[in-house]
């Protein structure tokens, strides 16, 4: 079975701005007061800017979407991830943004085993959102992001 996510992670508040101009859109709550805004096609549509940069090493992050999200993090850190996955082997991909620039450049990591690196992208941008892994494997796993398969399940989410 695979996993793919492609999704912004912040504060409830953060997300909600960044969700304004789409309609369509659903906001799931992780664990550790963060939550999830997966990248549908109607969030694509409503926040592309034709002829803005690109996120470069990003396939689903729309033209224009670094300047959102630095926008958006004036009211708190905010994240991009992207994760694909089958039988073990994938890639995932993690930026964040806090009070309007960068604060963890772009990572990328190609994994070609089912034995998951220790310091992933999206563990590391999930710590700089302020999350703690305590007693679970890693961050990814402490907020919740393993309880769906596909950025689509989340849509469907009540928890």
């Amino acid at each position: 079975m695979g996993y793919r996510l492609q999704a912004a992670i912040a504060t409830e508040t953060v997300l909600r701005a960044l969700a304004d101009p789409a309609e369509d859109v659903r906001i799931v709550p992780l664990g550790q007061h963060l939550s999830l805004l997966p990248m549908t096609d109607a969030l694509f549509d409503a926040v592309t800017v034709v002829g803005a940069p690109q996120l470069d090493g990003f396939w689903k992050a729309p033209a224009g979407f670094g300047r959102t999200l630095a926008d958006c993090s004036a009211n708190g850190p905010v994240a991009y991830v992207e994760a694909e996955y089958f039988g073990g082997a994938g890639e995932q991909s993690a930026m964040v943004w806090d009070v309007g620039q960068v604060v963890l450049s772009y990572l990328h990591l190609v994994e070609k085993t089912s034995v998951p690196a220790v310091d992933t992208p999206i563990s590391r941008a999930l710590r700089r959102l302020g999350v703690t892994k305590g007693d679970h494997q890693d961050e990814f796993d402490a907020v919740g992001l393993g309880r769906h398969r596909d950025t689509e399940d989340w849509l469907s989410s009540t928890s």
